[in-house]
């Protein structure tokens, strides 16, 4: 199913879809209707549980996938173990993982006096202010959870950590002119670009940070910036463009602030403004904290013991290069982490996939930490 987003093409329909699944398979769903928002297509969560008791392992994905490439990649492909497609990966595989997790959990016995809750979202790929919010609004995450899990393309390590986002949109005015008479127009392009220049420099300083948290190699520790990932100018080749914009871009690590950075980087923005004598206007699209749970905690342990039990060895812990959906529980203080069967490599391109025996692990494991948390509550947290 095509869940673009953007623009948030078929959430209400995907839904519905994910609501009959998981009905068949006994896990008590609801279909939450939310607000209207931008151009998501009928937004809604899905959620649902199996189990009962004070203790709660929350497993929680998301449904929406990046653009493809091709609309061919909205016709999944099934051969040599693998199923192809937009979304195969991150995460729609890892949302197979999570229900049949679920489900094998409560068959087998393994959820004690506890119970597993599902939360299915539909628009993490553009920040998940409508969806994952909504259920911290909501009230609808209970903060003594003994843990969460997130089934996105972790290619078989523990992320436990995760960077915080940054994103602005930069608007420069100038003053439109035919090309003929150029000399009275004020070229925004130029005077972008003049602005653009010293964030292009601050991003090269952030790359030399090293955060203490690992990650696959020594050169991505680093905070990461991108100017202009996104952009454009101007009414027409033979005018003096009169606008231009731009976006600026931000990963950072746990432990840079997120108030200074923003502070810095718009600072750094008028600065250039000033000199340039420019008019500008700077929008700040995305502000998401940073989230962390410490790889010693009882529930990281578990995790790791689990991930073993099947796999044969345990995973290593790392920090997400990128932003995740695991802190929309960590800053309530549930204990949060990603692990799931897709890999990253593969996620979002042309020819993205998910092993077939990677789906069926992945559930083993949520069914066995399911199992380490809630039969003796042996894994659950200590404040």
């Amino acid at each position: 199913m095509a869940t673009e987003n953007p623009p948030g093409r078929q959430l209400g329909r995907c839904g519905r879809l994910l609501q009959d699944v998981m009905a068949a398979l006994g896990l008590s769903p609801e279909l939450i209707d939310l607000p209207p928002s931008d151009d998501l297509e009928d937004p809604c969560i899905v959620r649902g549980s199996t189990g009962a008791g004070a203790r709660t392992v929350y497993l929680h994905g998301h449904f929406d996938v990046v653009p493809a490439q091709s609309p061919a990649q909205f016709q999944p492909a099934r051969g040599d173990g693998r199923i192809v497609g937009r979304g195969a990966a991150d995460m729609k595989g890892g949302l197979v993982s999570m229900l049949y997790g679920a489900a094998a959990a409560r068959d087998l016995g393994l959820l004690g006096g506890g119970r597993i809750v599902l939360h299915l979202v539909p628009d993490e790929e553009t920040g998940g202010l409508a969806g994952s919010r909504h259920l911290g609004r909501a009230g609808l995450i209970d903060p003594h959870a003994v843990a969460m899990a997130t089934a996105e393309p972790t290619g078989g390590v523990v992320w436990h950590a995760s960077r915080g986002a940054i994103t602005l949109r930069v608007d420069v005015g100038g003053r439109p002119a035919h090309v003929g008479q150029a000399h009275l127009g004020v070229n925004a392009f130029e005077l972008m670009t003049r602005i653009a220049e010293p964030l292009t420099e601050l991003a090269h300083e952030l790359r030399l940070r090293r955060t203490r948290y690992q990650l696959e190699s020594d050169e991505a520790r680093g905070s990461m910036l991108v100017v202009g990932g996104a952009s454009g100018s101007g009414a027409g080749f033979n005018v003096v463009p009169g606008t231009a914009w731009f976006s600026v871009d931000g990963r950072f690590n746990p432990e840079d602030d997120l108030d200074e950075e923003l502070s810095r980087l718009t600072a750094a923005i008028e600065d250039a403004a000033s000199h340039a004598d420019a008019d500008v206007t700077v929008q700040v699209l995305q502000r998401q904290p940073s989230a962390a749970t410490d790889e010693r905690h009882p529930t990281a342990v578990a995790l790791a013991r689990c991930v073993e039990a099947v796999e044969g060895a345990r995973p290593r812990f790392q920090l997400c290069p990128g932003v995740l959906e695991t802190r929309w529980y960590a800053q309530l203080g549930v204990p949060a982490y990603a692990y799931g069967p897709g890999r990253l490599d593969v996620s979002h391109g042309p020819d993205e996939y998910v092993d077939e025996a990677a789906i069926r692990r992945c559930a083993a494991v949520y069914a066995l930490f399911a199992a380490e948390l809630l039969m003796d509550g042996s894994g659950a947290r200590g404040d």
